[in-house]
């Protein structure tokens, strides 16, 4: 699941059903998390006598605390939507609708609000976030922050982001 956490786009997951181990584990793996509110999830595995597999020993204590996350996984507790939300673990909690699918509608209006953005500086932002998060120092995650940025200086899209700021244009 780290190939899909290093996809250069941001990922969002729509959780409506159940997420349990590894389904759990590709949720950690994404940018942005929407669950109903009575979605169940966790990773459960040390109920089976083995551990998270598909990165969930590493994602979960970077997006909670630690101390939160062995405790989640020591236990093999089940967490719902909200109590996720509490957690730090979802972004957003939806009610649930008659179709079962409230948490993907809301994920693809995130997704299209996030679309009225410079495509280059999301790219830009996620590699910001996510390689200074791995530096040692904040010195070292500021000059991640910097190349980012000037990365995105000469391009057109910060061009014309800036024309739309000034014309008053979306």
């Amino acid at each position: 699941f780290y190939r899909l956490s290093q996809l250069p786009i941001p990922t969002i997951c729509a959780l409506d059903g159940g997420a349990f181990g590894g389904g759990m584990e590709i949720a950690l793996s994404c940018d942005i998390r929407v669950a109903s509110e009575n979605v169940k999830m966790g990773l459960v595995e040390s109920r089976l006598a083995i551990i998270p597999g598909g990165g969930g020993t590493q994602n979960l204590p970077r997006l909670i605390s630690p101390s939160r996350a062995k405790e989640l996984m020591f236990t093999g507790r089940t967490l719902s939507g909200t109590q996720a939300a509490d957690y730090g673990i979802v972004n957003e909690v939806v009610e649930q609708n008659g179709s079962g699918n409230a948490a993907l509608l809301r994920s693809f209006l995130l997704g299209m609000e996030m679309s009225a953005s410079g495509p280059i500086a999301l790219r830009m932002i996620k590699k910001a976030v996510s390689r200074g998060l791995e530096k040692a120092t904040l010195k070292e995650a500021m000059d991640v922050e910097t190349d980012c940025y000037a990365h995105v200086i000469p391009t057109q899209d910060r061009i014309e982001g800036l024309m739309a700021f000034v014309g008053k244009r979306r």
